[in-house]
């Protein structure tokens, strides 16, 4: 279930927000100024469909979220069970940083945890299949996909050049609680 929960930046421990409630998470993100939408697929997406079986079965959505917001290009990021390099993948990701450009990312299958740095709090959006999630440029954060990651993502892109992070030096993602890779949470 896609949840959010919301720590002060100083407290890891307990959490100012915790919540599964769609309304209530799409509109403390929006207050935030971060994207969040569901989507459905326009025709069945078989496991293992390649790339291009995956964007068309999200044409529909991914075209409209291109035009508004500018992305020139799409691709098809998969970790899948069991992959060798799972460890280092995650790594990759772990420490704080941010991006020139928007990082958008629909989940079409499994799940992974976005960690958003904003105004002395942190907020953990677990996001599932069938969720969009667009953090703005500039953004300070980090994503954990979990210890044994199982996921497929579309990717969106404002540059050529693709994903490239800009570290921020900061020790506050070893802080917080790590993604467990469970999609099941209370509140």
């Amino acid at each position: 279930m896609t949840h959010l929960t919301v720590f002060h930046e100083d407290d890891p421990e307990l959490p100012e927000l915790a919540t599964g409630d769609p309304v209530v998470l799409v509109g403390h993100l929006a207050m935030s100024g971060i994207l969040f939408e569901r989507w459905s697929a326009t025709r069945p997406v078989a496991d293992g469909a390649d790339s291009d079986a995956i964007l068309d079965a999200y044409a529909p959505d991914v075209a409209r979220l291109c035009a508004s917001r500018g992305y020139r290009s799409v691709d098809v990021a998969r970790v899948p069970p069991g992959a060798a390099n799972a460890a280092a993948l995650r790594a990759m990701f772990l420490d704080e940083h941010t991006h020139g450009e928007d990082e958008a990312r629909f989940f079409a299958a499994g799940s992974g945890a976005f960690y958003l740095h904003l105004d002395h709090r942190v907020f953990r959006i677990i996001c599932e299949a069938g969720d969009l999630l667009s953090i703005p440029g500039g953004t300070r954060h980090w994503f954990d996909m979990g210890p044994n990651p199982d996921f497929t993502a579309i990717r969106f892109f404002t540059h050529p050049d693709g994903w490239r992070a800009d570290p921020t030096g900061s020790g506050i993602a070893a802080r917080f609680p790590a993604y467990d890779g469970s999609t099941v949470h209370p509140g």
